[in-house]
């Protein structure tokens, strides 16, 4: 039997149904790419609402929604709020190459990240994974830049954006959008608002389109 992890979102996938098109492919309508999916597109075992240690922040330029993109920093203060999905190591696998915009197909090694609490595939952003803890007797990884947000070029992220990361949020944590704009309007580089992210929570909430 294949070993299981949860993959703990944090941006955009904890929408559902944005998850769905890294495991089963196709391009999300209005995106600006199409996935390949994974090699097993069954849905998760468990999707439960998470916090990790740590924060969010939001930096660089989103190729999929222009604006910055959020990246997790697990020595920010607080906690960052995720929905972890369980799924297999192969699926996981697959989720995180296609983030970091490689072809799917092949298992990661996670020993290494087992046991030093992080593993960095590459330079690039989403390529450092992350042990962010264990629920369940099974680990609990999410991946993220191998830079801190202290060193990152902050950035404001796009509307549409904070919209699905909303409804993500709504989702898991059943958050109303007072409670989605509070938690939004802390995070580095976010520059809208109190009003605005209440908006565009309330918005995000209503859309069902990833």
């Amino acid at each position: 039997m294949e070993k299981l992890v949860w993959y703990a979102a944090y941006g955009s996938n904890m929408h559902a149904t944005r998850l769905g098109y890294y495991l089963k492919g196709g391009r999300p309508p209005g995106g600006r790419r199409t996935y390949p999916g994974c090699r097993d597109s069954s849905p998760p075992r468990r999707t439960v609402a998470a916090l990790l240690p740590g924060g969010i922040y939001f930096a660089g330029e989103s190729p999929a929604w222009t604006g910055g993109a959020a990246f997790y920093d697990r020595d920010l203060p607080g906690t960052a709020a995720a929905r972890a999905y369980l799924v297999t190591t192969s699926q996981f696998s697959d989720i995180a190459t296609q983030e970091m915009y490689r072809p799917p197909g092949t298992d990661l090694d996670l020993a290494p990240l087992l046991e030093h609490g992080h593993l960095r595939l590459g330079d690039g952003r989403y390529e450092t994974l992350v042990h962010a803890g264990d629920r369940d007797g099974h680990p609990m990884i999410t991946f993220t830049a191998p830079w801190s947000a202290h060193n990152a070029v902050l950035n404001t992220p796009a509307a549409r954006y904070l919209e699905m990361i909303s409804s993500g949020l709504h989702e898991a944590h059943s958050w109303s959008p007072t409670q989605i704009a509070a938690y939004l309007s802390t995070r580095p580089g976010v520059t809208q608002r109190a009003d605005e992210l209440t908006a565009l929570a309330a918005r995000g909430m209503r859309v069902a389109n990833p």
